[in-house]
């Protein structure tokens, strides 16, 4: 699939990773699939279970976009507050989604694991980002200047990063 993917654009390349993964992974816990709290899984534990939840959503998407082509400046990981509950809930829970950003100044697009549609970031007023990352930084919520090494930081994506090098995905 990826190889096919690098000769087209961009949005092309999001929407095929995205209904990819939405029709090749059902959402199930970390405690149903690994017996732990919070497993961050690689892409290839995920497509082995063909399933996970919002993280390895996340970490699948965002690795399979790296090698169809897409920069990692346009790409973040980012753990929101979601509201639940509709509109004037005040219940919230840690979630995680992906961004993408054509430019600098353009709105980001929200690929989530819940919705199958990719949606600008203004049409999901149910997320306020806390933090993001990807393998070249941190940011804390929305801003644009790095806080330093996502690696260094986030012992989850670190630890996922190893375990990807080691099945053989190429950073």
């Amino acid at each position: 699939m990826l190889v096919r993917l690098e000769s087209m654009d961009d949005m092309d390349k999001l929407a095929h990773v995205n209904a990819f993964f939405h029709r090749h992974m059902t959402y199930r816990l970390d405690s149903e699939l690994y017996g732990q709290e919070d497993y961050w899984a690689t892409p290839l534990e995920s497509l082995g279970h063909g399933a996970g939840d919002c993280e390895d959503y996340v970490i699948a998407k965002y690795v399979s976009l790296l090698h169809a082509g897409v920069d990692d400046n346009r790409l973040r990981l980012v753990y929101v507050r979601a509201r639940i509950g509709g509109p004037r809930s005040n219940l919230s829970q840690a979630h995680m989604v992906l961004s993408y950003q054509s430019s600098a100044d353009a709105e980001p697009l929200i690929l989530d694991s819940l919705l199958e549609e990719i949606l600008p970031a203004s049409m999901r007023d149910d997320l306020e980002p806390v933090f993001s990352f990807n393998y070249s930084g941190m940011w804390a919520g929305g801003s644009r200047t790095s806080v330093g090494s996502s690696t260094a930081r986030l012992s989850r994506w670190r630890d996922v990063i190893e375990r990807m090098s080691a099945e053989g995905i190429a950073w």
